[in-house]
């Protein structure tokens, strides 16, 4: 007997499986920490702001059809004038706790924006996370990245600008990563005091699953080993300057890994006893390395037999050393493959330095300082897996199978280059107001713009 199911499944349901986008699960992904908070007892609100641009070009959107949805479980949407508005708004959001005539207990919220609007909005977010969430707060910035510019007038990475402001970086790899990572992030920044990225790539935000929407599924662990300090870690005033950074640079960095470590927010996927190469991948990254392993036709038995380890990391920053540590004890090498500038390869390179046993760590380049894996542009399976069996091959000696493989997979992907030269005239999209309102007067020029609109 065929299941009974609507459109609305994905935010109706209280528990069970339902069919998503990336961008619906950022919709979903509230509703289920409103629901958490329920169970535990937690009168809180939502509060949801930002400005869209692709990948994150249809959330308010999906947000605005959610309406009915939302309001029931006590959520805001206000769409920003701007992105650093949004963020101002939602900075506001974690006083609440402050105030003797609040209604609810907390708010948590959800601030997204396009890799332009993080750059702009790069002071509100150093204030915000210095100034802290509240214990039944907590803030995700959710950053729209278009890594081969598919839609924008440069390619975007927006993790270095959320490091820069402290705040620990969550990277999902699918759909349902959205949801589990979504809701560890609250609880990452209600019990850090940190407000909490969410990176949101277009390939992985932008695909369709099957994904569990319990809002149980996952279970939270509050970390053994860390004892929050006088006053806690969250938002309080008054408040001085120094005070802020000397929470954050020490308690709070402190509890971010602390979270990490007794949630095991990044995996061992796959460590042999002989394990020899580690590959240690992220977000998107992560799910090409798979699509990689599957075209050479490497399950976990072949990367027994190969010597060959798998580590997922989650949280690309701060990245958490002991879980990343072990996994790294008595391999001779690791490759870290990630798109873009290097991140997580250049923290582990500082955390495994003074280790005993030093394997060499290739990414972005090898050891000779030759390109391994571009930071321009986008990676891809192929160029993965020939990076994997290059690395494979210098541990283990000729490994024909594999080589001939990589061979193939490269005259493949040459021949379907060769084919896909057409040219897409840039366009305004139908109704966007654009179209009008670029209008160049008589005996002007148009030489730039950041947007679309660029195309005037």
């Amino acid at each position: 007997m065929l299941q009974a199911v609507t459109l609305d499944d994905k935010y109706a349901l209280e528990s069970g499986h339902a069919f998503m986008s990336g961008v619906q699960a950022l919709v979903r992904l509230p509703l289920m920490q409103a629901a958490r908070d329920r169970r535990a007892g937690l009168n809180t609100a939502g509060f949801i702001s930002g400005y869209r641009g692709s990948p994150l070009g249809t959330y308010d959107d999906a947000l605005g059809k959610a309406k009915r949805f939302l309001d029931a479980a006590g959520i805001r949407f206000q769409p920003g004038i701007n992105e650093d508005l949004a963020a101002t708004s939602l900075w506001g959001t974690q006083q609440v706790e402050l105030l003797p005539e609040r209604t609810v207990e907390g708010v948590f919220g959800i601030w997204y924006g396009k890799g332009p609007g993080v750059d702009r909005s790069a002071d509100v977010f150093k204030h915000a996370n210095a100034a802290g969430t509240s214990p039944h707060g907590g803030v995700l910035a959710v950053m729209g990245d278009d890594h081969g510019c598919q839609s924008s007038t440069l390619p975007h990475q927006s993790e270095q600008i959320m490091a820069a402001a402290m705040i620990p970086v969550l990277n999902p790899a699918s759909v349902q990563d959205h949801l589990d990572l979504g809701l560890l992030g609250f609880a990452l920044s209600r019990f850090s005091g940190c407000w909490v990225g969410l990176k949101a790539t277009t390939e992985v935000i932008e695909a369709s699953a099957v994904v569990d929407i319990d809002p149980m599924r996952i279970e939270i662990v509050t970390p053994a080993d860390f004892a929050a300090p006088a006053g806690g870690l969250g938002l309080r005033w008054p408040d001085t300057p120094l005070d802020q950074e000397r929470r954050l640079h020490g308690p709070k960095m402190d509890a971010v890994l602390a979270f990490a470590r007794a949630n095991i927010i990044d995996k061992v996927i796959w460590r042999p006893a002989a394990a020899r190469l580690g590959i240690v991948a992220t977000g998107k990254a992560y799910m090409d390395v798979r699509q990689a392993l599957d075209e050479l036709a490497i399950g976990e038995h072949e990367a027994a037999e190969l010597g060959l380890g798998l580590f997922k990391v989650s949280m690309s920053w701060p990245l958490e050393p002991t879980a990343v540590g072990a996994f790294a004890t008595g391999l001779q090498a690791i490759l870290v493959v990630e798109e873009k500038r290097g991140l997580i390869e250049d923290q582990l390179a500082l955390q495994l330095f003074n280790a005993e046993s030093r394997p060499i760590l290739v990414g972005k380049r090898d050891e000779q300082g030759a390109t391994l894996l571009p930071s321009a542009g986008e990676i891809d399976p192929v160029t993965i897996a020939a990076a994997i069996v290059r690395r494979l091959v210098a541990l283990n000696g000729p490994l024909p199978r594999l080589e001939a493989r990589v061979e193939a997979l490269q005259a493949a992907r040459r021949v379907e280059t060769s084919k896909s030269r057409l040219a897409r005239t840039p366009f305004f999209c139908s109704g966007c107001p654009h179209n009008t309102s670029t209008n160049v007067p008589e005996g002007s020029r148009a030489m730039a713009g950041i947007g679309c609109h660029g195309m005037a």
